[in-house]
Order: structure tokens, then sequence, then C-alpha cells
């Protein structure tokens, strides 16, 4: 599915960024290489059958259980015309036939398209429509039957697969892609990019950033859309653990903490704007967690210093890793309060990974000091971006580093390397940015603006209030009407929630910059958080 390059190009580096690259990335480490997802879960089943492979609330399903269900389901599939290289969305709330159904797919030999029931339907029918998936597999309300016209909808519930002792028996490769995570995308449509087995067994085999055997209980509380429920569901499942799931609802923090204890939690991991608001007013939920890993985007030194005091040395890990390169690729414990005014690092490159610093059309290794484009490489890359073969070139590219081919994905992240040999991340090159742990591209929401007949120029920001993040929406109408609550209405019927704007400012006009762009900063400071006219919130 990648586009490779007509030829590596090599890298030109100094003695000293090549002898600081070489400390950081000697990060291989033995794990199940050739194994695919089943057979690292049916492995635990045959291992642990009755140990708890799910648990919500008071419902638990074991290993044999769960293997059993998903093996009856990957028959179900199979008759349905399931096979290698067929893709089914599934658009399943929380619980544990959302498990089954994963697991199930992957068995069949299919790949697994997450779906969120609460995004609007036309992005459910255009993540669909894009993926080509054979057939949705849907449960809750709305009736998924209703929301994909034209496509065969399976439905699913505890009482709709009939378990089987064995599945279809499809021989699945490590290079196979095991799922398609779904990421904003600047022209309007959200990319697809597929994730390997072996992606996501490396991920959660031979972890250096915290421990997941048989004992670790992960809660999973993000949207499975999100690349953190890849770590969450498979974390626990490929290791022998328990999967603790939160409840098919909105997250209230009080309710954290309650699953948590209750489930017997010890290791998760938390959205950067989570666990903010956990630390600010719940820090209590995770007092008797052993290891709390958060990332999704730049923490604040505020947050993590009263974590640090709150917890301990070296229980929260702050973690840094885009999609494509399944989750993670790096992580940093965090051992005492950090400095107000200085960043905090994303650690290092995590069990085979590599992470270079690349300047120039990444050509050329950067010093430490130096600041360049972070550039990942290891087991964990995606397979590129679906039919999207000029971006996957543009973006997965090949380079001869230290004499060694490398496939690298050009994160698009500005970073560099301490002498101490940690990665500090410095913010973006482009208009991408991070809300609440979701990656957003500014311009598919001001595509999604501009098409509204009532707006003649949009312009969409980040307002940053000690590390709370929230989108914003400057509007210059094309006419009299175009009322913020008319727009975000308009945007709400065609993106997710998350990337719908806390507050539209109708403008008469955008100020500009010397060099004639659009003054971000102007119309932050112009439209405060005081102000309210023309804002719907």
């Amino acid at each position: 599915m990648s586009v490779p390059d007509a030829a590596a190009r090599s890298v030109t580096c100094s003695a000293a960024a090549l002898a600081a690259h070489r400390r950081i990335n000697d990060t291989a480490r033995p794990y199940p290489r050739d194994a695919s997802v089943p057979e690292r879960f049916e492995y635990w089943a045959r291992r642990r059958p009755a140990a708890p492979a799910i648990v919500q609330g008071d419902r638990v399903l074991g290993y044999r259980e769960l293997d059993r269900l998903a093996n009856g389901l990957a028959h179900r599939l199979r008759d349905a015309g399931v096979g290698a290289g067929t893709t089914v969305a599934v658009c399943v709330p929380r619980s544990p036939e959302l498990l089954v159904a994963l697991l199930g797919i992957l068995k069949a030999g299919g790949t697994y398209v997450p779906l969120d029931p609460g995004w609007p339907d036309e992005r459910l029918r255009t993540v669909v429509a894009d993926s080509g998936c054979l057939l949705v597999l849907g449960a809750g309300d709305p009736e998924p039957a209703t929301r994909f016209p034209g496509t065969r909808v399976l439905p699913l519930g505890p009482d709709t697969t009939t378990g089987h002792d064995t599945g279809p028996g499809y021989a699945l490769e490590a290079e196979d892609i095991a799922c398609i995570n779904f990421t904003s995308g600047s022209t309007g449509r959200p990319k697809g990019v597929p994730i390997r087995h072996r992606g996501i067994v490396r991920l959660v085999h031979a972890a250096s950033y915290g421990t997941l055997d048989e004992r670790s209980r992960v809660l999973q509380v993000t949207p499975v859309t999100f690349d953190i429920a890849t770590w969450e569901i498979w974390g626990a499942l490929l290791n022998g653990g328990t999967s603790v799931l939160y409840p098919a609802e909105f997250v209230r923090l009080s309710k954290v903490g309650e699953v948590i204890k209750r489930g017997g939690v010890n290791i998760l991991l938390l959205t950067t704007a989570l666990f903010n608001s956990i630390v600010d007013e719940a820090p209590e939920a995770l007092e008797t967690v052993a290891t709390i890993t958060t990332g999704g985007e730049a923490h604040s030194p505020r947050h993590m210093a009263k974590a640090v005091r709150t917890y301990g040395p070296g229980r929260v890990v702050n973690l840094y890793g885009p999609t494509e390169c399944t989750c993670i690729a790096t992580s940093f414990p965090v051992d005492e309060p950090p400095a107000a005014d200085v960043p905090l690092p994303i650690g290092k490159p995590i069990q085979n990974t590599r992470v270079y610093v690349l300047a120039g059309d990444a050509d050329r290794l950067c010093a430490p000091g130096e600041t360049g484009e972070l550039c990942l490489a290891g087991d964990g890359l995606a397979a590129g971006y679906l039919g999207m073969p000029e971006l996957t070139a543009k973006t997965f590219v090949h380079r001869e580093i230290d004499g060694v081919p490398e496939r690298l994905y050009r994160s698009g992240d500005r970073g560099r390397l301490r002498p101490d040999g940690d990665l500090v991340f410095e913010g973006r090159w482009d208009d991408q940015v991070k809300v609440n742990g979701f990656r957003i591209e500014l311009g598919e929401i001001t595509h999604h603006l501009n098409t509204h007949p009532q707006v003649k120029r949009s312009y969409v920001t980040v307002r940053d209030n000690r590390g709370d993040k929230a989108l914003v929406a400057f509007v210059v109408p094309a006419a009299p009407g175009a009322g913020s609550e008319r727009l975000r209405e308009h945007l709400a019927a065609k993106l997710p929630r998350y990337m719908v704007p806390a507050q539209i400012h109708l403008c008469d006009t955008f100020p500009l910059t010397p060099n004639g762009k659009i003054d971000g900063r102007a119309l932050l400071a112009a439209f405060a958080p005081t102000a309210t006219s023309g804002v719907f919130s």
C-alpha cells in the first residue's frame, strides 16, 4: 500500500549527530514479530481459559468464552463473504460485543474499521464508502440499518452470536492489515491509516513504557475510533490481562474513578485533556493505578507537576506517537515535577521503534539541540494512506541512514534531541492541531464552514488557556442571518463532536499581518473569553 521512492536517498550527518541517534535508537527487543493479533490472543485463551478477558460492570467474559464467541462470529462473517482483504465496519457502543466484533473480523481474515456511533450519519457513510466495507456490524440506537443505506448491516448483540470451539482457521500474516483508523484530513475528507498486525503486536509486547502481562488490568475509556483504543484493547488481550470497559456513556470524572477502583485497573493511557481534568478535579481517581501513561498533545507543566507531587516519581509516563506509528513512538517517565518554562520531554523511542530528527527534505540528520522534523521508523509504521498513493509517497519515504535503509514516516512535527538523549516536541510545521487528544486538520473544519451558503470566509484556530485547548472559529458572513447556532448545527451534521468549535464568532472582516496573512492572535484578542456577542457555546 506504500509507494516507495525510486531509490533510497542517503542522509548526511555529522559524527555527533550520528552518535546521538545511534544511542537512542538501540531499541531492538525480541517479540513474536511474525505473529498475528488472533494468534497472540489464542495463545492466552489456551493458557488462561477461565481468566477474565473483559469486565464491564457486573459482566465478565473469560478468555475461552470470548474466544468461542469470536470464533462463532468469524464463521458467520466467512459465510457472509468476508475473507482476505475484506474490510468490515464496526458501529457498536463500548461493550463486550465490540471486542467480540474486532476479534471475530480478524479471525475471519478481514480488516476492521472502527466507527463511533455518535458520529453524524454523513461521516459514518463517508468512512464506510472510502474504506470499501463489505458490510457493517451494528448495534445500539439509532437502529444501524437506517444509517447505512445500500450497505449490508449485520446486527450484533449478546444473543446474536453462537459460540464455536474453533475458528475458520484462516492463516494471517503479520504484514496483513488489521484495522484502518481514520484521522482528520485537510481536504474535508478523513484519511484512512491502515495498521498492520505486526504494528499492534509490537506496540504491546516487551513494552519499555510500563508492564503489560497477565496481571494487567487495562482501562478502556477512549472511543474505539481513536488510536489509543488500539493500545487499551490489545494491550490487555494480547498479554493475558483484563480489559476493564468504561460504560457506553459519556465520560464523567466521578464515574472514571469508580470504574478504576471497582475494576482494579493498574495501568491506563489517558488523553492529555482527560488527564488534566482528573488531576485538577478528581486526583483520587488515579491513586491505585501503578502506571499512569498519558499523551495525545503537549502536556501542561502545571498539571504534570501536580501529578508527580500527588502520585510520586516514575508513576506518570508521558507518551508521544501518531496513528501512523500505531499509537506510541516514544515515552518519558516523569521522575520530578517539570519546570514551568521548559517543555516536557517526550523521551526516547519505545521498543522496536526508531526516531530521527531530520532537516531539509528529510535528508540531513540534526545534531543534539538542533530543531528538525521528527521522522519515525520501525515495526509500528502504518502501510500508508488508504487510496492516497501520492500522499503516501510524500509522507512515507525511504532513506539510507548510517548505511542502513530505513522506511520513515515524516510526522510533520517539529522536535529536537537534547544532549541527555531525550526528545522534545516543539509543535507542528502545518495547521494540524491536537485538541482533547484528537488530531484535527483545521482545514477540514474551514472547508465545511465555507460550504455553508451564508459564509463568505472562515478561519479556525485554537485558544489555549493554560493548557486547556478549545477550537474557535471566526466567520465573515456572506449575508445577514448566519448565526453561530446555525453554523454549529451545519458542522455537527458533518463532523464528529470533537471537531465542532466551542465558539463561533461573527466578524465584519479579518485583520491581517504585515505579510498579508490572517492575524489569528488579533482575532483571539478581540474576542476574549469574556466576550459573548455572536458566540454560541
